[in-house]
């Protein structure tokens, strides 16, 4: 099965610029793109068509329908190249998200809006995704640009305090790093800031030759430190820690601010202690 890239939309400007950035990597991926929209009011009993003497087109099911159509134009005007498919379920916004997330590639979200999916990362859909999904999540922040939603270029930089991230979490780094010609900036935000030894960095070179590698020790606060490196940053990288809540990431409860303020997009990697 080729698992694709899965976008979470709602009726905000947001999420349509979340499914630019995933048409973009699907795209890059080779993959195809899967748009969901959670479709929630037939499980609260709410009319779904349209008001007596309204226009045909009205209701809440017509609605739902034209944010599908909305992002699958938006999908196939970033990337005309890749297979688009649409999907409507009938339920809330986490469970659809998280129940994709078991046969994707990449789960995709916007950063807020105002739709069902609005406000992720300050509700417990945020918390649940940041946490629960079986793929790594990507929240797409970041200003749009003359050349598409977001800069393609700039660092990738990953905030890493351990060894645990050398398995999950830096070869998500390294492969993204590697498929958009980027390099990659390795910020530490362990208590000691400790780079990397030589030797297991020179296994990382061997297996993505083409990525310059900088090792970089976070000073200060390490959520603060990462918001500033994002400012140029085209992904930022951190790891959630399964603690159930998104404030525990890089190092125990740093990255909160990052989620919430971040300059470029952020991939949260699940990371299990050992």
């Amino acid at each position: 099965m080729i698992r694709p890239v899965v976008v979470g939309v709602d009726d905000s400007e947001e999420s349509l610029r979340a499914v630019e950035w995933a048409a973009g990597e699907a795209e890059s991926r080779r993959r195809p793109l899967h748009v969901l929209h959670a479709f929630i009011w037939p499980l609260l009993g709410a009319p779904l068509g349209p008001a007596p003497g309204a226009p045909p087109e009205g209701g809440l099911r017509h609605a739902a329908e034209r944010v599908l159509a909305a992002a699958l134009a938006r999908a196939q005007s970033a990337a005309p190249g890749i297979e688009v498919s649409t999907g409507l379920p009938e339920t809330d916004p986490a469970t659809a998200l998280l129940h994709h997330s078991h046969q994707a590639e990449l789960l995709v979200v916007g950063s807020r809006g105002l739709g069902a999916i609005g406000g992720l990362l300050l509700g417990s859909v945020g918390a649940r995704l940041g946490t629960e999904a079986a793929c790594p999540v990507v929240v797409v922040r970041g200003p749009r640009t003359p050349h598409g939603p977001l800069t393609p270029h700039g660092p990738v930089v990953a905030g890493i305090d351990g060894h645990d991230e050398d398995r999950a979490l830096l070869p998500f780094a390294f492969e993204y790093a590697a498929r958009t010609a980027n390099p990659l900036v390795l910020a530490h935000a362990g208590a000691d800031g400790t780079a990397l030894p030589e030797q297991v960095l020179d296994r990382w070179r061997e297996r993505f030759p083409t990525v310059a590698i900088v090792q970089e020790p976070l000073t200060g606060h390490p959520g603060t430190a990462l918001l500033h490196a994002s400012n140029q940053a085209s992904l930022l990288v951190v790891g959630s820690h399964h603690r159930h809540e998104l404030s525990a990431l890089v190092h125990g409860s740093v990255s909160q601010s990052a989620l919430h303020h971040a300059a470029c997009p952020v991939a949260i990697i699940q990371v299990r202690r050992s």
